[in-house]
């Protein structure tokens, strides 16, 4: 057999049933062994899609997404997908095509150092010399990836060893069950137990870490257990019910702030998988008077104003199952009742019917529509702002929002990705700007016959950088767009489409839309 079927017979054997990527003609040997196997290669758009696409698969998985790309610009291409995995600690693995290495020496077409560019935003890469470690690589490649905190990996597999003959016996690396972290040490937990003891107005910050460990359950029961208010980041939402008392949705939730207040009022903050990048701890901890314990899978960034009093670097679930059992009593959320009631009342209360349409207005009907495992997967703009601060999440795993690198056009391919990996219904929220970057892959997904709902607001305008420079000069520039017809748009694609005019309009025609097991598109203009 060929080395690119060793490879192939890898992928099959961590469990692989889609490789996202665009062929190439270094790719040739790849494309073949895959053709050849149980694992459906889905030709995309663009390599940026298919990156995305594997991003989206890691994050509602926690199994590798795998995206492949040929050399030169394919690569570069993939690049900005990959970054966005490895900073929201998705796992993800890429795999690019190269040149003979008879020519990598010197100046060569499209001849890029690939390994040498992805070392910024991966956990590991490297190039397969040999077709003798192709086993060894893609265990390693795929082990890192997946192991906590999970993130990107990179291989290169140049087009001669792809084609290097090997004997039919070669067999992949045995996988393994993934490795997991101890069980906290009695000392640090009996710390920080004592903490959350001694505190008058703890709260609970759940952030991706949370989510990402599947560690939802043992958080709930804890802070239900104690009646401790919990605030999640963006990529937390869902970590624990925004039914339930106890939630603040997130940092930024509440007409003026609510959410915010009370982190910055509470006199003891757990952080139960956060990492810095997710929030800023200096808006909530700017005198470093908080008392603050750290549970993660690896200890804390070190930054002035996040500087924990206790960390417990273990498994997390484990950790909150032996700090539930050394609490003292139960502290209640009365504290925070009031910022709760403010953030609710302003994430379900509905437009009148002659307010304008907007993204705030449309969410309470979308909620609605939506089942609590249903997915919302959101692009990056404004509304991605709207949608993590008022939209209520009921279950981890079912509002995916790219805020590591805060990647625009992420939607519509991460919701190929979603309608592959779950059977809830899927809805993809997204700005008229990230929507035409990878508008394209709509093509992708009805090849493949997703069902899923493209919610498109349009405003003709980069709308979250012109908010920006208003608020700092008072005027924008630089961010005014003109947009096709987006419905013959749709149209053009084969797929339904809406443009709902009034908020009756919008309520029905998100029903229709969510519900059917049809790809549609639903725009909705928001005037400026």
């Amino acid at each position: 057999m060929k080395a690119s079927d060793l490879l192939v017979r890898c992928l099959e054997a961590e469990g692989v049933e889609n490789v996202f990527g665009l062929p190439g003609e270094e790719l040739e040997d790849l494309l073949f062994s895959l053709r050849e196997s149980d694992i459906r290669f889905v030709p995309v758009r663009h390599e940026q899609g298919a990156a995305f696409m594997a991003d989206v698969h890691g994050r509602l998985t926690g199994e590798a997404g795998v995206c492949l790309s040929t050399l030169g610009p394919g690569a570069t291409n993939l690049l900005t997908g990959v970054a966005d995995a490895h900073l929201d600690k998705s796992p993800l693995v890429a795999i690019t095509g190269q040149g003979g290495r008879e020519r990598l020496h010197k100046e060569s077409h499209q001849a890029l150092d690939i390994v040498g560019m992805f070392e910024p935003v991966t956990k590991w890469n490297t190039q397969i010399a040999e077709a003798e470690t192709i086993g060894e690589s893609v265990r390693k490649a795929f082990k890192l990836a997946e192991y906590e905190k999970p993130g990107a990996t990179h291989i290169e597999f140049p087009e001669d060893v792809a084609a290097a003959e090997m004997d039919d016996d070669a067999e992949p690396l045995p996988t393994r069950e993934p490795v997991r972290r101890a069980n906290p040490d009695g000392p640090s937990v009996d710390r920080a137990a004592e903490l959350l003891n001694d505190a008058e107005a703890p709260i609970v910050l759940a952030g991706n870490g949370a989510v990402r460990t599947r560690a939802a359950e043992a958080l709930r029961e804890l802070v239900e257990r104690a009646g401790i208010p919990v605030a999640a980041t963006y990529m937390g939402k869902g970590a624990v019910s925004d039914r339930l008392d106890n939630s603040l949705m997130t940092l930024d939730s509440g007409p003026n702030g609510e959410a915010a207040e009370a982190i910055e009022r509470a006199d003891c903050v757990v952080a139960v998988g956060y990492d810095i990048a997710e929030h800023d701890p200096k808006s909530w901890n700017e005198d470093l008077g908080t008392d603050i314990v750290h549970v993660d899978h690896e200890p804390a960034e070190v930054y002035e104003h996040y500087n924990p009093d206790v960390e417990v670097v273990a498994d997390i679930s484990a950790t909150l199952e032996a700090l539930a059992d050394r609490l003292e009593g139960v502290h209640g959320p009365e504290w925070c009742s009031s910022y709760r009631e403010a953030i609710v009342d302003d994430a379900m209360a509905k437009p009148d019917a002659d307010d304008p349409l907007s993204v705030a207005g449309t969410l309470p009907y979308l909620r609605e529509t939506m089942a609590d495992d249903d997915v919302l997967v959101s692009d990056v703009g404004s509304h991605k702002m709207t949608i993590a601060k008022r939209y209520p999440t009921y279950e981890p795993n079912t509002c995916i929002i790219s805020n590591g690198l805060a990647t625009m056009g992420i939607a519509v391919p991460g919701g190929v990705a979603a309608d592959l990996a779950v059977d809830s219904n899927v809805v993809v929220a997204t700005g008229d700007g990230g929507f035409l970057m990878n508008a394209a892959e709509i093509e992708t997904a009805t090849r493949l016959d997703c069902g899923f709902t493209i919610l498109l607001f349009v405003d003709d305008d980069y709308g979250l950088i012109s908010e920006k420079q208003e608020e700092h000069t008072g005027e924008h520039f630089g961010t005014e767009l003109t947009n096709p017809d987006f419905q013959r748009f749709a149209e053009s694609f084969g797929i339904e489409s809406y443009r709902p005019e009034t908020w009756d309009e919008v309520a029905s025609t998100l029903e229709t839309a969510v519900e059917s097991d049809e790809m549609s598109l639903v725009e909705v203009p928001i005037p400026r």
